[in-house]
């Protein structure tokens, strides 16, 4: 019986981590590293670059998505501009740092990267999700060098606020402790049945490269919750934000959220679906050059389901003059 229990409780987990880790190493070798790795401080963050001249249009993920996230939007504008996309410390390809995951922090290390880079000023700035309200602190902290904002689906800096009241009581996927996804990902569970556990979070045709390169990193799902926790100081410093007429152009999605799969009643899931909405109309007010834009065929993955709609965005700001601030 005692050899039994050992079998089950130290080698078949042993067993499965070894594989886990096999499958890893094997999926990196089949998706190598695009970018370069460039020093910001203490670590080195992978930045793709792409295209010539400038303004450069940069991207920034949303939560616990990487440069990978990015590819067709950028392939689509690499001969309008200078293209560049990364990833954040702990993610895919690029190093852990020791840093909190502030969002000061985070703008900091990419307009250190930025300029390690030699990336042509200003930035058009594209984030998706939380990825948003990092754009924006960087367009406060560095208001001369930015040309516009697209913000594709972001996060109001309201949402938690507005919905906490909603969501009490609820654990979904995105309010479980790191421990718990990092130990299904290092015994080999949430590749299971074809990666079900990620559905609704990474679209099917991603999950391959989302298991073995940007939560690949030991240090992947640690800097994806720490970023969460700290998020509400980002909020906190872009709240009542204008930025003149700095172009703004901000794409909500079309299509409800799925929150059934997140174990969220109808009633509830409506009313989080219309704080969102209200949220993306709300932000019209940071400019007074901001137009709405609505990805009719898409849910809260624009960059995935309608990546043409944010192509689009993009070259409508690059075609506008030089803001003022004023």
């Amino acid at each position: 019986m005692i050899a039994v229990l050992l079998v089950i409780l130290v080698v078949v987990p042993a067993v499965a981590a070894i594989v886990e880790w096999r499958n890893v190493a094997a999926g990196r070798a089949a998706h190598p590293m695009p970018g370069s790795l460039v020093d910001v401080g203490g670590h080195r963050l992978h930045v793709v670059k792409e295209g010539a001249g400038g303004p450069t249009v940069v991207f920034e993920a949303g939560s616990g998505e990487a440069a990978s996230s990015w590819t067709t939007v950028a392939d689509g504008l690499d001969r309008d501009a200078t293209v560049v996309r990364y990833d954040r410390a702990g993610y895919g390809w690029s190093e852990a740092s020791k840093a909190p995951r502030t969002g000061e922090q985070i703008t900091t290390e990419l307009h250190a990267a930025l300029d390690s880079i030699g990336a042509p000023k200003p930035y058009v700035l594209v984030g998706h999700s939380l990825g948003g309200l990092y754009v924006r602190e960087f367009a406060r902290r560095y208001p001369v060098e930015v040309a516009g904002l697209v913000l594709v689906d972001a996060r109001p800096e309201d949402d938690a606020r507005r919905t906490a009241s909603l969501l009490a009581g609820t654990t979904t996927a995105t309010t479980l402790p790191p421990w718990i996804p990092a130990t299904l990902k290092t015994f080999g569970l949430l590749r299971v049945a074809g990666g079900a556990l990620l559905d609704g979070l990474v679209p099917a045709e991603q999950r391959e490269e989302f298991l073995d390169v940007t939560a690949g990193s030991p240090g992947y799902f640690g800097a994806k919750q720490e970023e969460a926790d700290l998020i509400t100081g980002t909020e906190d410093a872009v709240r009542g934000q204008h930025l003149g007429d700095l172009p703004v152009r901000v794409i909500a999605r079309g299509l409800p959220q799925d929150y059934a799969s997140a174990g969220i009643d109808a009633t509830t899931g409506a009313a989080l679906e219309r704080v969102w909405q209200d949220g993306q109309r709300r932000m019209l007010e940071l400019s007074r050059d901001s137009r709405l834009m609505i990805a009719e065929h898409s849910g809260h993955l624009v960059p995935y389901e309608q990546p043409s709609i944010i192509i689009d965005a993009v070259r409508e700001v690059l075609a506008r003059p030089m803001p003022s601030r004023r």
